[in-house]
């Protein structure tokens, strides 16, 4: 009888942990990220862009529940690397970063690219040209951190602001020669603040962004979620979410 009973008990607990979803479909992910349009920023009082509705299609397609959050970049980075549950996007993988998350995508790609003012008389073929002119770029963005690493020296060829939008005014005014920034990032900001047309002089990197979860995410959550992303880029749904923001 004794036997009878705990078989019965071991019978209904594995029972129990095959139908029982993975225990990641349990937590609630967080969300976070900065305004970097196109790819995620907030409009109408609405978290919008790129990145931000592949991230909601793919978390509706698991049916993992999520709340979303817009901070400074800053403060999104540090709550993804030090808070189970966190998932920080649109970040750049570099190998820098490559060990601090667990990361799903591409989602987006983002070219790094030196802009100038139209009309400008400014030739770049390459990053020692450009070390040459003050340039523009956004403070602990992974493209500035690249330059910085690339021999460019912060407030005496590479001029750091807190935003994209400053450097787009900063570049219309003068006050820099080049912005160093994403391919489709740079014409959004000018084009949203009304500041003078830019031009691409040269792609120095060619980028990709995802989604950096915390280190403590399961395993088994990545590969799905990177295989379920698979399946909305060959059937067509990341590329229908794009074309409302071309």
């Amino acid at each position: 009888m004794y036997f009878t009973k705990n078989f019965t008990k071991f019978l209904f607990l594995c029972f129990s942990i095959l139908l029982t979803p993975l225990s990641f479909a349990a937590n609630k992910l967080v969300l976070v990220t900065e305004n970097y349009p196109p790819f995620n920023m907030e409009e109408g009082g609405k978290i919008v862009g790129m990145s931000t509705d592949v991230m909601r299609e793919l978390l509706k397609r698991e049916k993992i529940e999520y709340s979303l959050e817009l901070f400074p970049w800053a403060r999104s980075y540090k709550m993804g690397l030090e808070e189970k549950n966190t998932v920080v996007y649109s970040t750049t993988r570099t190998p820098e970063r490559e060990a601090l998350f667990k990361w799903v995508g591409p989602l987006v790609s983002n070219d790094w690219v030196f802009f100038a003012k139209k009309g400008s008389t400014i030739k770049i073929n390459s990053l020692d040209d450009a070390r040459k002119y003050s340039v523009g770029g956004y403070n602990e963005d992974a493209i500035s951190d690249y330059l910085l690493k690339q021999n460019f020296v912060k407030g005496k060829n590479i001029q750091l602001a807190t935003n994209e939008k400053q450097n787009a005014l900063k570049l219309e005014a003068g006050r820099i020669d080049l912005w160093a920034t994403g391919s489709q990032l740079g014409p959004w900001v000018s084009k949203a603040e009304k500041t003078g047309k830019i031009v691409p002089l040269f792609t120095f990197k060619k980028a990709e962004m995802y989604a950096a979860f915390n280190k403590d995410t399961d395993d088994a959550l990545i590969k799905k979620l990177n295989d379920t992303l698979d399946k909305m880029k060959k059937d067509g749904t990341v590329g229908k979410l794009f074309d409302k923001y071309k």
